[in-house]
Protein backbone atom coordinates (compact mmCIF):
# COMPACT_ATOMS: atom_id res chain seq x y z
CA UNK A 1 0.00 0.00 0.00
CA UNK A 2 0.97 3.61 -0.54
CA UNK A 3 0.39 6.32 2.04
CA UNK A 4 -2.16 7.95 -0.27
CA UNK A 5 -4.38 4.85 0.15
CA UNK A 6 -4.97 5.97 3.76
CA UNK A 7 -6.22 9.46 2.87
CA UNK A 8 -9.76 10.74 3.26
CA UNK A 9 -11.31 14.17 3.82
CA UNK A 10 -13.07 14.73 7.15
CA UNK A 11 -14.94 17.93 8.04
CA UNK A 12 -13.45 19.39 11.22
CA UNK A 13 -16.89 19.57 12.79
CA UNK A 14 -17.20 15.76 12.85
CA UNK A 15 -14.23 15.32 15.21
CA UNK A 16 -15.81 14.71 18.61
CA UNK A 17 -14.43 17.16 21.18
CA UNK A 18 -16.55 15.93 24.11
CA UNK A 19 -17.98 12.56 25.12
CA UNK A 20 -21.73 12.06 24.94
CA UNK A 21 -23.69 12.38 28.17
CA UNK A 22 -24.18 8.60 28.18
CA UNK A 23 -21.46 6.21 27.05
CA UNK A 24 -23.78 3.81 25.23
CA UNK A 25 -25.75 6.55 23.42
CA UNK A 26 -23.33 6.40 20.49
CA UNK A 27 -24.28 5.44 16.98
CA UNK A 28 -22.98 2.21 15.46
CA UNK A 29 -22.15 1.69 11.80
CA UNK A 30 -22.55 -1.99 10.89
CA UNK A 31 -20.24 -3.09 8.09
CA UNK A 32 -20.79 -6.63 6.80
CA UNK A 33 -17.82 -7.95 4.82
CA UNK A 34 -19.72 -11.00 3.53
CA UNK A 35 -22.55 -8.96 1.95
CA UNK A 36 -20.56 -5.73 1.42
CA UNK A 37 -23.35 -3.74 3.10
CA UNK A 38 -23.19 -0.75 5.44
CA UNK A 39 -26.07 0.03 7.84
CA UNK A 40 -26.75 2.57 10.59
CA UNK A 41 -27.59 1.30 14.09
CA UNK A 42 -27.53 2.43 17.71
CA UNK A 43 -24.72 1.12 19.90
CA UNK A 44 -27.29 -0.31 22.31
CA UNK A 45 -28.29 -2.78 19.57
CA UNK A 46 -24.84 -4.41 19.63
CA UNK A 47 -25.76 -7.61 21.57
CA UNK A 48 -28.37 -8.52 18.94
CA UNK A 49 -26.19 -7.86 15.90
CA UNK A 50 -24.09 -11.02 16.32
CA UNK A 51 -24.88 -14.62 17.28
CA UNK A 52 -23.51 -15.69 20.69
CA UNK A 53 -19.79 -14.92 20.50
CA UNK A 54 -16.70 -14.35 22.63
CA UNK A 55 -16.05 -10.63 23.16
CA UNK A 56 -12.45 -9.84 24.10
CA UNK A 57 -11.67 -6.49 25.74
CA UNK A 58 -8.46 -4.60 26.56
CA UNK A 59 -8.33 -3.91 30.31
CA UNK A 60 -5.42 -1.46 30.21
CA UNK A 61 -5.82 1.66 32.35
CA UNK A 62 -4.84 5.14 31.14
CA UNK A 63 -2.51 6.91 33.53
CA UNK A 64 -2.83 10.71 33.91
CA UNK A 65 0.58 10.95 32.27
CA UNK A 66 0.72 14.63 31.31
CA UNK A 67 2.70 16.63 33.88
CA UNK A 68 3.04 20.41 33.70
CA UNK A 69 5.70 22.43 35.51
CA UNK A 70 8.75 24.67 35.36
CA UNK A 71 12.47 24.36 34.82
CA UNK A 72 14.86 25.81 37.39
CA UNK A 73 15.15 28.88 35.12
CA UNK A 74 11.39 29.41 35.28
CA UNK A 75 10.61 28.25 31.75
CA UNK A 76 7.50 26.19 31.23
CA UNK A 77 7.93 22.46 30.69
CA UNK A 78 5.62 19.55 29.93
CA UNK A 79 6.33 15.84 30.36
CA UNK A 80 4.36 12.97 28.93
CA UNK A 81 5.17 9.78 30.82
CA UNK A 82 5.37 6.78 28.52
CA UNK A 83 6.56 3.80 30.52
CA UNK A 84 7.90 3.07 33.96
CA UNK A 85 11.39 1.59 34.21
CA UNK A 86 11.41 -2.19 34.44
CA UNK A 87 13.37 -2.18 37.70
CA UNK A 88 10.33 -0.79 39.54
CA UNK A 89 12.12 2.38 40.61
CA UNK A 90 10.66 5.84 39.98
CA UNK A 91 12.37 6.20 36.63
CA UNK A 92 10.27 6.72 33.54
CA UNK A 93 10.63 6.93 29.80
CA UNK A 94 9.01 10.22 28.84
CA UNK A 95 8.64 12.79 26.12
CA UNK A 96 9.46 16.36 27.07
CA UNK A 97 8.56 19.75 25.66
CA UNK A 98 9.96 23.14 26.60
CA UNK A 99 10.94 26.34 24.82
CA UNK A 100 14.70 25.63 24.78
CA UNK A 101 14.81 21.86 25.07
CA UNK A 102 15.78 19.61 27.94
CA UNK A 103 19.23 18.28 28.79
CA UNK A 104 20.63 15.59 31.08
CA UNK A 105 21.04 16.87 34.63
CA UNK A 106 18.20 19.38 34.48
CA UNK A 107 15.85 19.56 37.49
CA UNK A 108 12.15 20.22 36.97
CA UNK A 109 9.36 21.20 39.34
CA UNK A 110 6.06 19.62 38.31
CA UNK A 111 2.43 19.65 39.43
CA UNK A 112 2.72 22.93 41.41
CA UNK A 113 5.88 21.77 43.12
CA UNK A 114 4.44 18.50 44.41
CA UNK A 115 6.67 16.43 42.14
CA UNK A 116 10.36 16.84 41.32
CA UNK A 117 12.02 15.41 38.22
CA UNK A 118 15.62 15.02 37.13
CA UNK A 119 16.50 14.40 33.49
CA UNK A 120 18.78 11.35 33.62
CA UNK A 121 19.55 11.26 29.91
CA UNK A 122 18.17 12.23 26.55
CA UNK A 123 17.27 9.62 23.94
CA UNK A 124 16.29 9.52 20.27
CA UNK A 125 12.99 10.79 18.88
CA UNK A 126 12.55 13.44 21.60
CA UNK A 127 12.40 10.91 24.42
CA UNK A 128 13.98 11.22 27.87
CA UNK A 129 14.69 9.10 30.88
CA UNK A 130 13.57 10.95 34.00
CA UNK A 131 13.72 10.23 37.72
CA UNK A 132 10.71 11.36 39.74
CA UNK A 133 10.60 12.20 43.45
CA UNK A 134 7.77 13.19 45.77
CA UNK A 135 6.70 13.19 49.38
CA UNK A 136 5.09 9.77 49.65
CA UNK A 137 4.13 7.63 46.65
CA UNK A 138 5.09 8.98 43.23
CA UNK A 139 2.44 6.81 41.54
CA UNK A 140 -0.28 8.12 43.86
CA UNK A 141 0.73 11.72 43.19
CA UNK A 142 0.66 11.15 39.43
CA UNK A 143 -2.87 9.73 39.72
CA UNK A 144 -3.95 12.73 41.77
CA UNK A 145 -2.15 15.62 40.05
CA UNK A 146 -1.44 14.47 36.50
CA UNK A 147 -3.62 15.39 33.53
CA UNK A 148 -5.23 12.95 31.14
CA UNK A 149 -3.20 12.98 27.89
CA UNK A 150 -6.05 13.73 25.52
CA UNK A 151 -5.28 13.16 21.82
CA UNK A 152 -3.97 16.14 19.83
CA UNK A 153 -7.18 16.41 17.76
CA UNK A 154 -9.19 17.28 20.87
CA UNK A 155 -8.64 21.02 20.97
CA UNK A 156 -9.22 21.73 24.63
CA UNK A 157 -7.51 21.18 27.94
CA UNK A 158 -8.27 18.00 29.85
CA UNK A 159 -10.95 18.40 32.52
CA UNK A 160 -11.60 16.46 35.71
CA UNK A 161 -14.42 14.60 33.96
CA UNK A 162 -11.97 13.21 31.41
CA UNK A 163 -10.26 11.14 34.10
CA UNK A 164 -13.42 9.06 34.21
CA UNK A 165 -14.70 9.30 30.62
CA UNK A 166 -11.34 8.76 28.86
CA UNK A 167 -11.20 5.39 30.61
CA UNK A 168 -13.15 2.19 30.06
CA UNK A 169 -15.36 1.05 32.94
CA UNK A 170 -13.38 -2.21 33.13
CA UNK A 171 -9.91 -0.59 33.09
CA UNK A 172 -7.70 -2.44 35.53
CA UNK A 173 -3.98 -2.45 34.74
CA UNK A 174 -2.25 0.98 34.60
CA UNK A 175 0.15 1.65 31.77
CA UNK A 176 -1.55 3.25 28.76
CA UNK A 177 -1.13 6.83 27.59
CA UNK A 178 -4.17 6.56 25.31
CA UNK A 179 -7.49 4.83 25.82
CA UNK A 180 -8.58 1.73 23.86
CA UNK A 181 -11.41 3.85 22.55
CA UNK A 182 -13.73 1.14 21.21
CA UNK A 183 -14.32 0.18 24.82
CA UNK A 184 -15.40 3.66 25.91
CA UNK A 185 -18.97 2.95 24.74
CA UNK A 186 -19.60 0.13 27.19
CA UNK A 187 -21.57 0.47 30.41
CA UNK A 188 -22.39 -2.11 33.07
CA UNK A 189 -25.80 -2.47 31.43
CA UNK A 190 -24.20 -3.12 28.01
CA UNK A 191 -21.99 -5.84 29.47
CA UNK A 192 -25.01 -7.37 31.20
CA UNK A 193 -26.93 -7.26 27.90
CA UNK A 194 -24.10 -9.17 26.21
CA UNK A 195 -24.36 -11.90 28.84
CA UNK A 196 -28.15 -12.07 28.47
CA UNK A 197 -27.76 -12.50 24.72
CA UNK A 198 -25.45 -15.50 25.23
CA UNK A 199 -22.13 -13.77 24.62
CA UNK A 200 -19.03 -14.48 26.71
CA UNK A 201 -16.40 -11.97 27.82
CA UNK A 202 -12.63 -12.24 28.25
CA UNK A 203 -9.74 -9.78 28.60
CA UNK A 204 -6.25 -9.10 27.34
CA UNK A 205 -3.97 -6.18 28.16
CA UNK A 206 -2.16 -3.94 25.69
CA UNK A 207 -0.73 -0.69 27.02
CA UNK A 208 -1.49 1.82 24.28
CA UNK A 209 1.50 4.06 23.51
CA UNK A 210 1.80 7.49 21.85
CA UNK A 211 2.69 5.83 18.56
CA UNK A 212 -1.00 5.11 18.05
CA UNK A 213 -1.41 8.79 17.06
CA UNK A 214 1.75 8.98 14.95
CA UNK A 215 0.93 9.38 11.26
CA UNK A 216 2.68 7.24 8.68
CA UNK A 217 5.36 9.46 7.10
CA UNK A 218 6.72 7.20 4.37
CA UNK A 219 5.38 6.66 0.85
CA UNK A 220 5.12 2.88 1.19
CA UNK A 221 3.68 1.24 4.29
CA UNK A 222 6.31 -1.50 4.21
CA UNK A 223 8.87 1.18 5.13
CA UNK A 224 7.02 2.38 8.24
CA UNK A 225 8.78 1.59 11.57
CA UNK A 226 5.95 0.31 13.77
CA UNK A 227 5.85 1.45 17.39
CA UNK A 228 6.28 -1.10 20.17
CA UNK A 229 3.64 -1.80 22.81
CA UNK A 230 3.63 -4.24 25.73
CA UNK A 231 0.83 -6.76 26.10
CA UNK A 232 -0.37 -9.71 28.16
CA UNK A 233 -2.64 -12.64 27.31
CA UNK A 234 -3.76 -14.51 30.48
CA UNK A 235 -4.46 -18.22 30.78
CA UNK A 236 -8.17 -17.53 31.33
CA UNK A 237 -8.47 -15.88 27.92
CA UNK A 238 -6.65 -18.72 26.18
CA UNK A 239 -9.13 -21.12 27.81
CA UNK A 240 -12.10 -18.93 26.84
CA UNK A 241 -10.96 -18.86 23.22
CA UNK A 242 -10.58 -22.64 23.18
CA UNK A 243 -14.13 -23.03 24.56
CA UNK A 244 -15.49 -20.60 21.99
CA UNK A 245 -13.84 -22.41 19.10
CA UNK A 246 -15.05 -25.79 20.39
CA UNK A 247 -18.59 -24.42 20.68
CA UNK A 248 -18.59 -22.83 17.24
CA UNK A 249 -18.57 -19.27 18.59
CA UNK A 250 -16.90 -16.38 16.82
CA UNK A 251 -14.30 -14.07 18.37
CA UNK A 252 -15.07 -10.35 18.56
CA UNK A 253 -12.11 -8.05 19.17
CA UNK A 254 -13.19 -4.86 20.95
CA UNK A 255 -10.71 -2.46 19.41
CA UNK A 256 -7.63 -2.58 17.21
CA UNK A 257 -5.44 -3.04 20.30
CA UNK A 258 -7.16 -6.37 21.00
CA UNK A 259 -6.70 -7.37 17.35
CA UNK A 260 -2.95 -6.72 17.57
CA UNK A 261 -2.66 -8.57 20.88
CA UNK A 262 -4.50 -11.66 19.70
CA UNK A 263 -2.82 -11.84 16.33
CA UNK A 264 0.63 -11.31 17.88
CA UNK A 265 0.02 -14.14 20.36
CA UNK A 266 -1.25 -16.78 17.93
CA UNK A 267 0.63 -19.33 15.88
CA UNK A 268 0.02 -19.97 12.20
CA UNK A 269 -2.98 -22.19 12.96
CA UNK A 270 -4.61 -19.55 15.17
CA UNK A 271 -3.81 -21.29 18.46
CA UNK A 272 -3.44 -18.72 21.22
CA UNK A 273 -0.70 -18.88 23.85
CA UNK A 274 -0.73 -17.09 27.20
CA UNK A 275 2.20 -14.74 27.31
CA UNK A 276 3.60 -11.38 28.34
CA UNK A 277 5.67 -9.53 25.80
CA UNK A 278 5.99 -6.65 23.37
CA UNK A 279 4.77 -6.39 19.82
CA UNK A 280 5.62 -4.34 16.75
CA UNK A 281 3.08 -6.19 14.63
CA UNK A 282 1.94 -3.94 11.79
CA UNK A 283 -1.26 -5.26 10.24
CA UNK A 284 -1.99 -3.88 6.77
CA UNK A 285 -3.31 -5.30 3.51
CA UNK A 286 -2.85 -8.06 2.64
CA UNK A 287 -3.04 -9.92 5.97
CA UNK A 288 -4.48 -13.31 6.89
CA UNK A 289 -6.27 -13.01 10.24
CA UNK A 290 -5.83 -16.09 12.43
CA UNK A 291 -7.93 -15.36 15.53
CA UNK A 292 -10.32 -12.45 15.04
CA UNK A 293 -13.66 -13.00 13.30
CA UNK A 294 -15.38 -9.65 13.97
CA UNK A 295 -14.13 -6.28 15.13
CA UNK A 296 -15.64 -3.36 17.03
CA UNK A 297 -13.71 -0.15 16.52
CA UNK A 298 -13.99 3.63 16.38
CA UNK A 299 -13.20 5.71 13.30
CA UNK A 300 -9.50 6.37 12.77
CA UNK A 301 -7.21 9.13 11.54
CA UNK A 302 -6.13 9.35 7.89
CA UNK A 303 -2.61 8.05 7.28
CA UNK A 304 -2.67 6.00 10.48
CA UNK A 305 -1.61 2.41 11.12
CA UNK A 306 -5.01 1.82 12.73
CA UNK A 307 -6.84 2.67 9.50
CA UNK A 308 -4.48 0.31 7.65
CA UNK A 309 -5.47 -2.46 10.09
CA UNK A 310 -9.18 -1.81 9.47
CA UNK A 311 -8.59 -1.91 5.71
CA UNK A 312 -6.77 -5.24 6.08
CA UNK A 313 -9.79 -6.69 7.89
CA UNK A 314 -12.60 -5.07 5.92
CA UNK A 315 -11.09 -4.50 2.50
CA UNK A 316 -9.87 -1.18 1.15
CA UNK A 317 -12.88 -0.36 -1.01
CA UNK A 318 -15.49 -1.34 1.59
CA UNK A 319 -13.66 0.66 4.27
CA UNK A 320 -13.64 3.71 2.03
CA UNK A 321 -17.37 3.30 1.35
CA UNK A 322 -18.13 2.88 5.05
CA UNK A 323 -16.15 5.99 6.00
CA UNK A 324 -17.80 8.00 3.22
CA UNK A 325 -21.24 6.94 4.47
CA UNK A 326 -20.32 7.77 8.07
CA UNK A 327 -19.21 11.24 7.01
CA UNK A 328 -22.33 11.80 4.90
CA UNK A 329 -24.57 10.74 7.80
CA UNK A 330 -22.77 12.92 10.34
CA UNK A 331 -21.16 10.26 12.54
CA UNK A 332 -18.81 11.54 15.23
CA UNK A 333 -15.16 10.60 14.67
CA UNK A 334 -12.14 9.52 16.73
CA UNK A 335 -11.70 8.87 20.47
CA UNK A 336 -14.95 10.35 21.80
CA UNK A 337 -16.83 9.54 18.61
CA UNK A 338 -19.14 6.79 17.37
CA UNK A 339 -18.32 3.15 16.69
CA UNK A 340 -18.22 0.68 13.83
CA UNK A 341 -18.93 -3.06 14.04
CA UNK A 342 -17.27 -5.03 11.26
CA UNK A 343 -18.74 -8.47 10.72
CA UNK A 344 -16.00 -10.46 9.03
CA UNK A 345 -16.31 -12.91 6.20
CA UNK A 346 -16.89 -16.55 7.12
CA UNK A 347 -13.72 -18.62 7.35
Amino acid sequence: MRISDLDYDLPEGLIAQEPLAERDASRLLLVDVETATVDDHAFSELPALLPPSLFIFNDTRVIPARLIGRKATGGKVELLLLRKHADGQDRWLAMGRSSKGLRAGMHLSLCDGRLEARVVRTLDHGQLEVELRAEGSVDALIEDAGDVPLPPYIHRAAEDADKERYQTIYAKKPGAVAAPTAGLHFTEETLAALHRAGHEIAYVTLHVGPGTFRPVQVDHLDDHPMHEESYEVPDATVAALARARAGGKSVVAVGTTVVRTLEASADESGQLTSRFGETRLFIRPPYQFRVVDHMLTNFHLPRSTLLALVMAFTGVDLTRRAYAQAIEQGFRFYSYGDAMLIRGAAR
